[in-house]
């Protein structure tokens, strides 16, 4: 998983409340049991305005001149901001997935459904959650200001905005240290590899009869 420490990212203004878990990855493209390649179909309902299916090649189809992230001014965006309830729906990890690998390292939002929340942290996605005001204000400056970016200081938990004000945000510590290692649930359990190997070992000499068991 990516290590997220200091990152300045020019923001993209999503201004919709509750966008749910389809809508961030449409189901169809669920049928790949891969974990890479959905970058291309993020919102893919909303930034084409033809209907997609997995494995067509995005520059044949016709995007959507109106939605966000086919604005000139916000390619290569890397911090998305969101309003209320953003990833609710169902619990597919895709939808954490969709954004990493379309560009984003972050999200801003007042709200976040629960499992879309808990995935992202398992991801190497941060989301933060700041009150709407602040949230309001930051979706009025981004609006008004072309190649508006912040600097996300996870160390610091701190959003630093483009004049030097700095905005606090809490993350549980365990997920900040987890982020800030680039450490998955699998790169944790990695963590104590010496010891599995030790006890998997002292379990063959007491039990040699699971030698059998083992495939080669």
């Amino acid at each position: 998983m990516q290590k997220f420490t200091l990152h300045t990212g020019l923001v993209a203004p999503m201004d919709r409340e509750n966008v749910d878990t389809d809508a961030i990855i449409p189901k169809q493209f669920l049928k790949s049991i891969r974990k890479t390649g959905f970058g291309p179909n993020l919102f893919d309902a909303w930034r084409y305005l033809d209907p997609g299916e997995p494995g067509q090649d995005p520059a044949s189809r016709k995007p959507n001149p109106d939605f966000v992230l086919n604005q000139p001014r916000y390619k290569g965006a890397s911090v998305l901001l969101a309003r209320k309830n953003f990833g609710c729906g169902s619990s597919r990890e895709h939808a954490p997935w969709a954004l990493d690998q379309y560009g984003f390292r972050a999200i801003i939002a007042p709200s976040y459904a629960d499992i879309f929340f808990n995935n992202s942290f398992k991801n190497g996605l941060l989301p933060i959650v700041l009150p709407e005001a602040q949230v309001a204000a930051l979706f009025a400056e981004a609006l008004a200001f072309p190649g508006y970016k912040l600097t996300i200081d996870l160390a610091r938990q701190m959003i630093v905005k483009p004049q030097g004000e700095e905005i606090p945000f809490n993350v549980e510590e365990f997920r900040k240290y987890c982020l800030i290692n680039g450490l998955d649930d699998i790169g944790l359990t990695l963590l104590h590899s010496d010891k599995i190997r030790s006890f998997e070992a002292e379990r063959l000499a007491t039990k040699p009869w699971l030698n059998h068991m083992i495939p080669a």
